[in-house]
């Protein structure tokens, strides 16, 4: 029996059993046994072999994968926000390859790649699922293209497909302390009270993964399923912006219901209908910050700013304007938003904010 097959027939007992106290236990089993199996089906199955994924060199500041289903306009949000042309039609999968293009959008270089539509089964490599989601992981954001003028259904099977290989979308990762250990079996321990998840279940998750000595420590309530992304330790958590298309044929009261959803914009693509929001949907999720530099004696350099990620200290800085200025720092001069007055002596670790200006001093 394949591992498509063991997917499918675990998939099937956990859909037939009933959800209660007595069957828990057995639940956690599956589910175990199930991410085990979907991990394999990840790998490849012999080491050094290549897959024939979409080689598109990860460049700029940020990437956004654009996921969706066949003909629903990724193509032409593509071609609208950067200056890659996309093949563009009325029919299903006019993309076969993965197309990127670059959004300029606030002086920083954004990498969007148009994927080919994901079908249903793409998880087991229907289509060019497995390609897609491949590159899919390797993206700071998902923008998952939704039509307007269909079902949500779309939306949850493209979740189910992301879901079953690894990628969880909108969600943080566990806060719990997982280590595998030499000896003395599994040690567990939990700093609030667990209504979702126990010690006993804990054990049998381990067992099905041959895991009999490791350290555990819950600091929050999770539930099984989180604790086998933990185990499992390939999950990759990323935010995730749901596009609804074709808004210009439906109606208001609908378009007002879709983008009062979280983590939802409603667009336009052939009337240009939202898209400035988008972009600055996109940039707040990508959380990324301008900071400029200046000259002593001179005005600040506003042309040529520096894209780094929110929270990021002046070391962080210094590393990107040279890499030997860290180790000659001596203090810094900052004007904005991250001080309490203008400007202001700080030390290497200080947090920068959005458009703070920074004046760096050597030893």
């Amino acid at each position: 029996m394949g591992i498509l097959e063991k997917i499918s027939d675990i998939e099937k007992e956990i859909a037939k059993t009933q959800k209660n106290k007595a069957t828990e236990y057995h639940l956690g089993l599956l589910k175990a046994k199930l991410a085990k199996y979907r991990s394999q089906l990840l790998e490849p199955s012999k080491k050094g072999e290549k897959g024939d994924g979409f080689d598109v060199l990860k460049s700029g500041d940020a990437r956004i994968a654009l996921i969706g289903f066949p003909s629903v306009g990724k193509s032409t949000l593509l071609s609208t926000l950067t200056k890659t042309e996309s093949e563009a039609a009325n029919y299903e999968f006019t993309t076969l390859t993965c197309i990127p293009g670059v959004i300029e959008y606030k002086g920083a270089n954004i990498q969007l790649l148009d994927l080919p539509g994901i079908i249903e089964g793409a998880a087991q490599g229907k289509g060019r699922g497995r390609q897609v989601i491949a590159v899919a992981r390797t993206a700071d954001l998902v923008l998952m293209m939704l039509d307007a003028t269909k079902p949500n259904v779309h939306r949850d099977l493209l979740e189910y497909e992301l879901e079953s290989v690894g990628l969880r979308l909108n969600k943080r990762k566990p806060n719990i302390y997982f280590k595998i250990k030499k000896g003395g079996g599994v040690s567990f321990n939990a700093t609030c009270p667990l209504t979702r998840c126990n010690e006993k279940m804990v054990q049998t998750i381990l067992h099905s993964f041959k895991i009999f000595n490791a350290e555990v420590l819950f600091r929050e309530d999770c539930t099984e399923d989180e604790f086998i992304d933990v185990v499992t330790g390939n999950r990759i958590y990323l935010p995730c912006i749901y596009v609804y298309n074709k808004i210009d044929q439906i109606s208001i009261e609908e378009v007002d219901r879709l983008a009062r959803q979280p983590f939802s914009v409603v667009v336009s693509c052939n009337m240009h209908l939202n898209l400035d929001y988008l972009l600055e949907v996109l940039w707040e999720h990508l959380q990324l910050i301008r900071v400029y530099t200046k000259k002593p004696g001179a005005p600040p350099d506003f042309d040529d700013g520096l894209i780094l990620r929110r929270g990021v200290s002046v070391e962080h800085v210094c590393h990107a304007i040279h890499r030997t200025l860290a180790a000659q720092f001596k203090y810094a001069l900052v004007w904005g938003t991250s001080t309490k007055y203008s400007p202001q002596r700080v030390g290497i670790s200080h947090i920068m904010s959005d458009e703070d200006v920074i004046q760096v001093v050597k030893k």
